[in-house]
Parts: C-alpha cells; sequence; structure tokens
C-alpha cells in the first residue's frame, strides 16, 4: 500500500467519487473482518490508504460512514422499477431488502447501528429521512398505481407494508442471511399481496 492519498478540496470543489469508492469499500471490509466497535475512522483511512482529514470531509463521524457503506444498496437509483404485475414488484422489493441487509458488513453493522440509535436521536433521525421515509413514498406510489389498476385495495396500509417488509427481511438477514431466500422471498411477497389488497382496518 502507497502513502496516504491528501484529497484537497476547497469549498464548493466538487467530491472525488473514486476516492468516496475506495473509503467505503475499505469500511465495508473493516466492518466485515473486525467488527462494528472496531471498525473507526483512523482503521478505516488506514485500510483505504488515505488519511483521517479526507474522510472527516465527506462523513462528520463513523455512524454516517458506516450507513453509507451499508445502506447504500437501498438508496433510490436502486428501487425497483414497476413493472405492472403487483406481486412480481413486491418481491423484487423483497429480494431488494434482504439482499442489502444479509450483506456481511450489514450484518456486522446493523446491531451496532440500532443500539447506537438509542442513544443518538439525530442519527436515527437522518437514516429516517434517508432511508424509510423515501422508501415509504415509493410504495405509496407502486400501491396507488396498484389499486387503479385492480391490483390492490384502494385504503390498503402502506405502513403496514413497509412494516412488514423492513421487519422480516431485516431479522431474516441478521438470523439467517440469503440461506433458502427464494422460499422465504416469496413467502414474505404473497403476505406483503395480502396486505395491500386488504382496506386498512377490515381484519379489526
Amino acid at each position: 500500500m502507497g502513502a496516504p492519498i491528501e484529497t484537497r478540496t476547497g469549498p464548493g470543489r466538487p467530491r472525488d467519487p473514486q476516492l468516496d469508492t475506495q473509503v467505503l469499500a475499505a469500511t465495508r471490509e473493516q466492518l466485515i473482518e473486525a467488527g462494528y466497535q472496531a471498525t473507526t475512522i483512523a482503521a478505516v483511512a488506514r485500510r483505504a490508504g488515505v488519511v483521517t482529514t479526507s474522510i472527516y470531509r465527506r462523513w462528520p463521524n463513523k455512524r454516517a460512514l458506516v450507513e453509507d457503506a451499508v445502506f447504500s444498496a437501498l438508496d433510490t437509483a436502486n428501487y425497483p422499477p414497476v413493472s405492472g404485475d403487483l406481486r412480481a414488484d413486491l418481491l423484487a422489493w423483497t429480494r431488494l431488502f434482504l439482499v442489502a441487509s444479509a450483506h456481511p458488513a450489514a450484518r456486522s453493522a446493523i446491531p451496532g447501528l440500532l443500539s447506537d440509535y438509542h442513544d443518538d436521536q439525530e442519527s436515527y433521525r437522518r437514516i429516517l429521512e434517508r432511508g424509510e421515509q423515501p422508501t415509504q413514498e415509493a410504495l405509496r406510489d407502486l400501491l396507488a398505481e396498484a389499486a387503479a389498476h385492480g391490483q390492490a385495495d384502494p385504503d390498503c396500509d402502506a405502513g403496514a407494508v413497509f412494516e412488514l417488509l423492513r421487519g422480516a427481511t431485516l431479522i431474516r438477514a441478521l438470523t439467517h442471511g440469503t440461506e433458502d431466500a427464494d422460499v422465504f422471498c416469496r413467502q414474505i411477497a404473497d403476505a406483503l399481496l395480502a396486505v395491500a389488497t386488504t382496506a386498512a382496518g377490515s381484519a379489526r
């Protein structure tokens, strides 16, 4: 490994995508090999071959860096396209969430992040804004489109669809990884479809 790379980016100067990719890859490697607690900015910098100031210019702290490293697969750019077949779309969403959460780096990071969020409401608010809210909006749009074509109940509970999707895939990823993923994803897609085709509150 060569000497650490120092990038001098003045105000308003764009970030270097190559360096960002390099640092995020090093973060994932560090998480897999050493675990969340032992993953520090200094350790990531050594692995990436950069100086710590290059990382702090991009991420304010370890949590923000780890979030970018493990949750980037769930960014809006990676959302499944709408196919017109609601079950197929829900299956694609289930696979996306399971694969993202089952990545070895994510399995290492998520328990530590959840613990940290308990005492850091600002970080939790940030992850809500970045991940949960855009996903819920995308699912609402998907269900509204499906309802317009008679594939979902117009009064279905989009929030319940999201909670089932997130909760089921997260627990499965942390406990079983991608073991029997196809069977599991089909089962969850069927459950999501059942929620989507039922009016909110009708089961009460």
